[in-house]
């Protein structure tokens, strides 16, 4: 059913725009210059995201080969579009009015077997009319149509309410869905469903060895076959003063560590800190850390990007590989200070906000990241092919005015395709709640009879 609040809008990408975005893959470099940030195509005029809601993007191919993302715009609102990759043909749809204005509240995006889309938001803190809720499209490959919100209707015990959703689908369990979010008690849960309607008791994923009130920050892939990826840390680095950053992986109904040693089945979660792997040790070396984002290559040995915060204006974009034996850890660049816009008189309410780094997830040796150069924030794509020890970069947007941050690689993207990439370009932002922001796009082309 559509609800009356909803709206829709079609346009096509101008055509010279159209030709910057999309890249040929494996074109030379000088044939794609790096372009201010603003002149890049908007997937969204009015758009912000955090990181810890994930997939904020994927691409599907049926009928139709499309990107699909969402977002909170500078109301509140969430909101879900396609992009047509033959035509440039966007749709978007407003999913919630003025649901909350706040850029953790934005969607994360399953694609069904039929190319249906299941939608999943929830306030910042969500509880009873803004708790974690769930759309489903009435048609493959539609954005303009959806069913009833759907409240999911299980939560840890707190009075934190729920934020963060990422849903994955496993299609060797029968295609289950697994559902993790941020509790009611400020730590990690997960839920499971065969039907996308009942939906198993929630239960803690992540608790730290002494049952503090610490609240680990998570981020997951998944193969979308039979594993789930999970990176995490002991809590939030302003708390933390050596926040370390730990890993852990769901398969055949056990969490395991990277060398496959078993953790606990689900019904032994949640899991300890001391239980999973300490990828990087905060207290060992004194300087916090905060997670970004974690993948697997193609022996599903998972990699890991993550920023060591040695002062708050000093941030660093690290990487980690796991390489059969142990965890391998190389610093990929400095990332410059915190991007916020302070007032002037007052302190920095989030100093750890870096510019953002992120893993193609179908080439883990591929990131893309936002470091501070000259004036402003800009996206780079950096590659390894030794593991870590030794980088190039490209420059994706240089000379901006404005600062380019977040950036995403969209999920499930053709291998053989140089993958497109997604970011928040902002006019202003002061606080996750004052921010005047856009979603740019950079998608390199995908070839016809792909």
């Amino acid at each position: 059913m559509t609800g009356p609040e909803m709206t829709s809008h079609r346009f096509l990408i101008p055509i010279l725009i159209f030709a910057f975005a999309l890249r040929e893959a494996g074109a030379p470099e000088k044939n794609a210059p790096p372009l201010k940030g603003v002149e890049y195509q908007d997937f969204s005029s009015d758009g912000a995201w955090c990181w810890f809601a994930d997939p904020r993007a994927v691409y599907h191919k049926s009928a139709h080969e499309r990107i699909y993302g969402g977002w909170v715009d500078s109301f509140g609102s969430i909101w879900v579009a396609s992009l047509d990759l033959k035509t440039g043909q966007k749709i978007e749809t407003k999913l919630s009015h003025e649901f909350e204005k706040d850029d953790h509240a934005n969607p994360s995006l399953l694609v069904l077997p039929d190319g249906r889309l299941a939608v999943f938001y929830s306030a910042h803190g969500g509880t009873e009319d803004k708790g974690l809720r769930y759309r489903i499209s009435q048609k493959p490959e539609d954005v303009l149509e959806w069913g009833e919100e759907m409240p999911l209707k299980t939560n840890t015990g707190g009075p934190r309410g729920t934020c963060y959703p990422n849903p994955f689908r496993l299609s060797k369990e029968k295609g289950r869905t697994y559902l993790f979010w941020r509790g009611g008690n400020f730590k990690p849960a997960v839920s499971w469903t065969d039907d996308l309607k009942d939906w198993a008791e929630a239960r803690t994923l992540i608790a730290s060895d002494d049952n503090s009130n610490v609240r680990p920050y998570t981020k997951f892939a998944s193969d979308g076959r039979d594993r789930i990826h999970v990176a995490f840390t002991d809590g939030h680095p302003r708390n933390e003063p050596t926040n370390s950053i730990y890993y852990a992986c769901y398969r055949n109904g056990a969490f395991r560590k990277a060398d496959g040693t078993k953790i606990t089945d689900i019904a032994g979660l949640p899991i300890k800190h001391s239980q999973a792997d300490l990828v990087y040790d905060g207290k060992k070396t004194g300087v916090r850390a905060w997670i970004w984002d974690v993948a697997a290559d193609r022996k599903n040995w998972p990699v890991i990007v993550y920023s060591r915060l040695p002062e708050e204006p000093d941030h660093r974009y690290h990487y980690a590989e796991w390489d059969g034996k142990k965890w391998d850890d190389h610093e990929i660049c400095p990332a410059g200070p915190w991007f916020p816009e302070t007032p002037e008189g007052k302190k920095e309410p989030e100093p750890h906000y870096s510019g953002g780094v992120v893993l193609d997830s179908e080439d883990p040796a591929i990131v893309f990241l936002s470091r501070k150069i000259g004036g402003a924030f800009e996206i780079e794509r950096w590659e390894t092919r030794d593991g870590g020890k030794t980088w190039k970069s490209e420059a994706i947007t240089a000379n901006s005015v404005h600062n380019n941050v977040r950036p995403f690689v969209i999920r499930n993207h053709p291998k053989k395709q140089k993958p497109g990439v997604l970011w928040m370009l902002n006019e202003k932002y002061v606080h996750y709640t004052d921010y005047r922001t856009a979603i740019k796009v950079d998608i390199p082309k995908i070839r016809q009879n792909q």
